[in-house]
């Protein structure tokens, strides 16, 4: 398995065939909560899959007809819960309301081996209380519904830290979930799952790029909007950056810099503040830290760009929320170098 990991959340049929081809050996459990019917089939069929969520009941009857009547599934009931308390919102697109989940659970029910409820409380979740919260909408939905459920799933949000958002730690995280998950009316032994993408890959990849132009406080670097930068672009996020430059820039004075990327498009843009060294020029480098898993997502190469050099490095990463771990070991890190 992939270092100890043996579960695998997948949204696709090509993850699941990518996972499939990758890890013959891996369990995966279909979490998009809408589906191609082909591509219910081809997972249960051909790679195994028995693990899905849904969130309506069109999305069950199409599960159980692509199945045809499979008595050894795992169906997950997605819950519609507040990301009030997320940087990034997940709760508009899906999740069954208050007054559809009854009808949908006892439905559920009766098509499933191991029934579950699961949720998103949205990305980049800054208290735990995001998940007492959705907690408290798992009882109220099992109290009305009278079902007995074996497992659920608190899906992702767990947070990294980044500039301007920093949350408490993890592992304040854990206990809520834990405690709630104690107090449920559930079966005795069901499970608890989750979803872990950013606490997971936040922290181990990098990006070098070099400024090739300055106009006042804005710097024109070789990668952005369409590139790994999305995110920095798109949803304003902040990643930490620093200057790569020969000698000590401690004592530099510093300024509050916003990024133009390389393509010909207005909205390649990263507004940041990005605070980096006043005297920064160009044919310097800056290294863009914690893009994690998204940053290679999401590239493409409009405009002609996107010429890269990948190597693996072992050093710490420019934050962490894991106390005490990056004293103790140096990790492993992905750094793109733009060019």
């Amino acid at each position: 398995m992939g270092f100890g990991v043996t579960h695998y959340d997948v949204a696709s049929i090509a993850e699941v065939r990518l996972v499939a081809r990758t890890l013959p050996e891996a369990t995966l459990c279909f979490m998009h909560p809408v589906k191609a019917e082909e591509a219910i089939s081809e997972a249960y069929w051909k790679h195994g899959v028995r693990t899905f969520s849904l969130d309506t009941m069109d999305e069950l009857e199409k599960i159980v007809r692509a199945t045809e009547d499979a008595t050894d599934l795992n169906l997950l009931v997605r819950l519609r819960v507040s990301s009030d308390h997320s940087k990034l919102s997940l709760a508009a697109k899906f999740g069954a309301e208050a007054d559809e989940v009854v009808e949908l659970l006892m439905a559920t029910r009766q098509a499933a081996d191991a029934l579950g409820i699961c949720f998103h409380v949205g990305s980049q979740a800054m208290t735990p209380h995001a998940y007492a919260q959705a907690m408290e909408r798992v009882r109220a939905a099992i109290v009305a519904a009278s079902v007995t459920v074996d497992i659920i799933d608190v899906g992702g949000g767990f947070p990294s830290t980044y500039p301007g958002m920093e949350p408490p730690p993890l592992g304040a995280y854990f206990e809520t979930i834990h405690r709630s998950f104690e107090s449920l009316p559930i079966s005795y032994s069901a499970e608890l799952w989750c979803e872990p993408g950013r606490a997971l890959s936040a922290e181990y990849s990098s990006l070098i790029v070099r400024v090739e132009k300055r106009r006042g406080e804005e710097l024109y670097i070789n990668d952005g909007a369409y590139g790994a930068l999305f995110d920095a672009a798109h949803v304003g996020w902040r990643f930490p950056v620093t200057l790569l430059r020969d000698g000590d820039n401690d004592d530099a004075d510093m300024v509050a810099f916003s990024f133009y990327g390389p393509t010909c498009d207005d909205l390649d843009h990263m507004a940041g503040p990005f605070f980096l060294p006043a005297d920064i020029k160009a044919g310097d480098f800056i290294e863009i830290g914690m893009l994690g898993a998204y940053g290679c997502a999401m590239r493409t190469k409009f405009n002609g760009f996107g010429a890269e050099e990948t190597h693996v490095v072992s050093d710490e990463p420019m934050a962490s929320l894991y106390t005490g771990e990056v004293e103790q070991e140096r990790r492993s890190a992905t750094v793109t170098k733009l060019f």
